[in-house]
């Protein structure tokens, strides 16, 4: 398997480290580095206490962990955040934009959401096209159906 460095520089000595835990998954966790009060209905932008700088050729996806939502009653409101390798100045802290639907609290150091990297999509070339000349599915939700 590739592997890749990134170097990243801390922003809070209250959160644990990043690891990559080989075997487990592709995704690493990303924590709060601020306590975070919110109210229903408030947005914050979440300090996730790192600053990095991707490989050349590479980008940062961001989403909420599985249990993001049911721990503390936010959602990611950008739904997925792109970081690209521009990004990697040591004042470009990454954020997590969070919308709570409940009233909520997030210590230091929650792991509230996570990333991976992925290489950018190579160069793309539309044909137009009168037929594509494939079977049809069925439409948006329709796998598994009769």
């Amino acid at each position: 398997m590739e592997q890749q460095t990134i170097r990243i520089k801390y922003h809070s000595n209250e959160i644990e480290k990043l690891t990559y835990i080989d075997g487990k998954s592709d995704w690493i966790d990303l924590r709060s580095a601020e306590h975070v009060v919110l109210k229903k209905g408030e947005f914050k932008l979440i300090k996730l206490g790192v600053s990095m700088q991707l490989p050349a050729g590479y980008e940062a996806v961001i989403v909420p962990r599985s249990s993001t939502y049911k721990n503390f009653g936010i959602i990611q409101t950008n739904h997925m955040g792109v970081v690209d390798e521009s990004y990697c100045g040591d004042d470009d802290v990454w954020m997590m934009p969070a919308l709570a639907m409940r009233d909520t609290e997030i210590n230091v150091n929650d792991r509230i959401c996570q990333f991976r990297i992925q290489k950018h999509q190579p160069v793309i070339r539309f044909e137009e096209t009168d037929t594509l000349g494939n079977e049809n599915r069925g439409g948006i939700g329709s796998t598994g159906r009769a």
